[in-house]
Parts: C-alpha cells; structure tokens; sequence
C-alpha cells in the first residue's frame, strides 16, 4: 500500500510510472481471480484506491504546472 506522502515526493514521471506498475498488477490479480487462484480479494480493492489515490496526485501536479 502506498501512501499519499510518498507519492507527493515524486514527480510527474515518477508518478505516471507508478500508476502504469499498479494497474499492471491489478490486471495480474484479476487474472489470479478469474484463475479463482486469488485468495485474498481485499487486495483488488486496495490496488484499485491505490491507482486512484496515485491518479490523483499526478493530476494535481499537472494542474498546477
């Protein structure tokens, strides 16, 4: 789980390549769930906040260019 004050401290690049490896992985849990190998589901709500949370702040940072 990633926090918002980690995710201040990086830039925009930083950031978009941080949202490209969390949906990368959500993808990866979806297929263990579709595979029924997923055991914890709760972690495909967390990926999900955590793209959101990420998307977030890289939006902030290009409105305030």
């Amino acid at each position: 789980m990633t926090k918002s004050a980690e995710l201040r401290q990086k830039d925009v690049a930083g950031l978009e390549t941080e949202v490209k490896s969390l949906q990368k992985a959500h993808f990866g849990l979806r297929m263990q769930k579709a595979t029924q190998q997923l055991g914890n589901t709760a972690t495909l709500k967390a990926t999900r906040r955590d793209i959101a949370r990420a998307k977030t702040i890289l939006a902030e940072k290009q409105a305030a260019k």
